[in-house]
C-alpha cells in the first residue's frame, strides 16, 4: 500500500474510531486494527493508537462544552480520579502482566453492558435529609469506584469507555450525554498521560499518528453532536450489544 492510501485508510479509519470513541467509547475496534493493516507490529500499534486517540479527546471534549457546562467541578474530581487509577494500572501492569487477567475481563464488560441496559436516567430524587445523610458514603463509594475503573483502564484497557459509561449511570442523575461528555473528557486525560508515559520509555509512529489523528479529531467531534440529536434509549442499547459483543469475543480468545 502506498503511503497516500495508507494515510487516506488511516483518516477514514480514525473517523470511525472518534464516532466509536465520542459516542460509546469503543474507538480501539477501528484504529487499533487499522494500525495492525497497515504493518504496524502489536505493541507499537497499540503505542501509536493510544498516541493517536487524544486527538479524538480534542474533538470531543470541545463539541462537548455545551453538557460540560455546570458539571466542570464533578468533571474535574473524575478526572483526577481515574487519572490515578490509570497511572496506579500501568504501574501494577509493570508486576503482573495483563495476560493473567484477562479471563476475569469479558464478564466486566459484559456487566458494564447489563448496567447501561438497566440504568435509567429518570431518577426519583431522595427526600432532602436521606441525601444529606447518605451524600458522604455515596460520594465516597462514586469516586472509589471511578479510581478503580481508571486503574482497569490503565491495566487492561478493553472498553473502558463503555464501563466508565455504566458507573456514570450508576453513580450520576445527569443525562447520556452528558455522562458520555464526562466520559470523553476522562478518556482524553487517561491517552494524555499514557502517551507522555510512551514518549519517554518507548518509540510512537508520529507519520501514522497524523492521518488516524486527523480521522480521530473529526469523529470525536462529530460524536457528540450525533448523541445530541439520536434516541438515547436505542444508542444506549446499541452500545450494549457492542459490548456484549466485545465481551464474547474476549471470552472465545480467553478461554478456547
Amino acid at each position: 500500500m502506498s503511503l497516500l492510501l495508507t494515510f487516506i485508510f488511516l483518516i477514514i479509519a480514525g473517523l470511525v474510531a472518534g464516532l466509536l470513541s465520542s459516542i460509546a467509547g469503543l474507538a480501539s475496534l477501528a484504529s487499533y486494527p487499522a494500525l495492525l493493516l497497515v504493518g504496524l507490529p502489536p505493541v507499537l500499534a497499540n503505542v501509536t493508537n493510544t498516541t493517536a486517540l487524544i486527538f479524538s479527546g480534542i474533538g470531543s471534549t470541545v463539541s462537548s462544552l455545551k453538557e460540560l457546562h455546570g458539571h466542570w467541578k464533578k468533571v474535574i474530581i473524575f478526572t483526577i480520579l481515574a487519572s490515578c487509577g490509570s497511572v496506579a494500572g500501568s504501574l501494577l501492569l509493570l508486576i503482573a502482566p495483563a495476560s493473567s487477567f484477562e479471563k476475569i475481563v469479558p464478564f466486566f464488560i459484559f456487566t458494564a453492558g447489563v448496567l447501561l441496559l438497566l440504568s435509567s436516567r429518570k431518577k426519583i430524587g431522595a427526600p432532602a435529609n436521606s441525601q444529606l445523610t447518605k451524600s458522604f458514603w455515596v460520594n465516597l463509594i462514586s469516586w472509589v469506584g471511578v479510581f478503580l475503573i481508571g486503574g482497569y483502564t490503565g491495566y487492561f484497557g478493553a472498553a473502558g469507555g463503555v464501563i466508565f459509561l455504566a458507573i456514570l449511570s450508576l453513580i450520576t442523575d445527569d443525562s447520556f450525554a452528558v455522562i458520555n461528555a464526562i466520559k470523553n473528557v476522562i478518556a482524553f486525560a487517561s491517552n494524555l498521560i499514557a502517551t507522555l508515559i510512551f514518549i519517554f520509555k518507548t518509540r510512537i509512529d508520529w507519520l501514522m499518528v497524523i492521518p488516524l489523528g486527523f480521522g480521530l479529531l473529526i469523529g470525536g467531534y462529530l460524536g457528540p453532536i450525533i448523541v445530541r440529536h439520536v434516541n438515547i434509549h436505542l444508542l444506549r442499547a446499541l452500545i450494549a450489544l457492542a459490548a456484549f459483543g466485545l465481551a464474547g469475543y474476549l471470552f472465545v480468545t480467553a478461554y478456547f
